[in-house]
């Protein structure tokens, strides 16, 4: 990853963050435990299963683009 890539990564990240944040309960946020389940669950719910839509799709169209050569 490039150090330009790193920054923008980041940058989403951080936007990212804000937006699952003023989206959970107060109450999920007391301890650092109850941040890392909040964390994990956000993660697992919103942000991994789009990840992996858009990796399947660039997989797909790599595989495409190859049986064409």
């Amino acid at each position: 990853m490039t150090p330009s890539e790193r920054l923008e990564l980041e940058a989403c990240i951080n936007r990212a963050s804000e937006i699952l944040y003023n989206n959970v309960e107060e109450e999920s946020l007391k301890t650092l435990e109850d941040i890392e389940i909040t964390v994990r669950e956000q993660v697992l719910e919103n942000v991994s299963p789009q990840i992996t839509l858009f990796l399947l799709k660039e997989k797909q169209k790599r595989e495409k683009e190859e049986s064409e050569k």
